[in-house]
């Protein structure tokens, strides 16, 4: 009589471990959901529900066929415009390349904070031009 106690203890024990969800189970879901969204909401929950997983869908598949194409593009040896192959060059080449992109990013850079800083210098006012009476009844 022990050992038929412990089988229906194990047997009870997976399938709450196992979150066996069965017809009864499933049932008892649908009540609770048709409570709470009414029968008139649930096919449009259904049919937002499908759409949401087909766009989900083709967006993987859009983003695999992505991955498959750049893959493909790097397997052939094509290289990007303006991408060197740094494995095939010697070590003066590459400490080149790097030194000149590096000149480049820094240039950019100052050309920017030079932009920033003539529009923030054509904002202010001019030297003279500044009227007290002016910005008083501009405020008024």
């Amino acid at each position: 009589m022990a050992t038929g106690r412990f089988w229906k203890s194990a047997f009870y024990w997976r399938n709450i471990a196992m979150m066996g969800i069965g017809f009864p189970e499933l049932m008892i879901i649908l009540v609770i959901i048709m409570i709470i969204f009414g029968a008139g909401k649930l096919p449009e929950i259904g049919s937002a529900f499908g759409r949401s997983i087909k766009n989900f869908k083709t967006s993987m598949k859009e983003a695999e066929e992505a991955e498959a194409l750049a893959e493909g593009e790097n397997a052939q040896g094509e290289l990007a415009e303006g991408q060197p192959d740094l494995e095939n060059m010697t070590e003066q080449e590459k400490e080149a390349y790097l030194r000149k992109k590096a000149e480049e990013e820094g240039e950019a850079r100052d050309k920017k904070m030079k932009d920033d800083a003539d529009s923030f210098t054509a904002s202010l006012p001019r030297k003279g031009s500044y009227d007290y009476s002016q910005d008083q009844e501009n405020k008024a």
